[in-house]
């Protein structure tokens, strides 16, 4: 595969910069163009790429649509034959694909806490709802600081991690470095060793 690949995707999305951590890391950033997606925009070829409409979504040369960010992350590690952010077989490989997903979680709750108070009106806002969504962010930092990565490696579940703090740290939909200092002291210690953290910040002018 020589051709360019093309990520669709947003400068802010957490779940896209997941996958641009993970191509800085594997050396295939300059094998990937970033094309901007609007996932309101009805007339976005987004939608046909992805019928859900959601990003990120990886096309290949021939027009191959990859989504989600585990799937597109996998693929990226799959493309040199060694895989190193995601174990190739065994049980490992389960253990790890489960701590991915409890992370993804805690950035799908953090981006339903923003779009309540987005995309509603004030009056509409559902407190009981936005108390689900907080739960579930904390019982997932919970578990995190139980069993944080190793910050000296960077894999599926660290760079899933990361991105959601990051998310949490730029929306601030909650409060979380003073009841989990464990878990910020571990993305100092991470965002240190892995320059693919600061590489995939969101610049200034895209962070509306």
């Amino acid at each position: 595969m020589t051709d360019k690949m093309i990520l669709r995707t947003t400068l802010t999305s957490p779940f896209g910069r997941k996958v641009r951590m993970a191509a800085e890391v594997l050396g295939l950033a300059t094998r990937i163009k970033i094309v901007p997606a609007n996932t309101r925009d009805e007339t976005d070829t987004l939608r046909h790429q992805n019928p859900l409409g959601k990003i990120p979504c990886l096309l290949l040369p021939d027009g191959t649509a990859f989504f989600d960010s585990r799937v597109i992350i996998e693929f990226l590690d799959m493309l040199e034959g060694q895989p190193s952010l995601v174990p190739a077989s065994g049980i490992d490989r389960f253990r790890v694909l489960t701590r991915a997903t409890l992370f993804d979680g805690v950035t799908d709750a953090a981006l339903l806490l923003v779009y309540e108070r987005r995309f509603r009106k004030e009056k509409q806002v559902s407190e009981p709802w936005l108390d689900h969504q907080r739960g579930k962010v904390f019982r997932g930092l919970k578990a995190a600081a139980s069993e944080l990565p190793d910050p000296t490696r960077t894999d599926i579940t660290s760079i899933g991690l990361a991105c959601a703090l990051g998310y949490l740290d730029w929306r601030r939909p909650v409060e979380w470095r003073e009841r989990f200092s464990i878990i910020a002291e571990w993305l100092e210690a991470f965002s240190a060793n892995e320059p693919a953290y600061a590489a995939t910040e969101c610049p200034t002018e895209n962070a509306a």
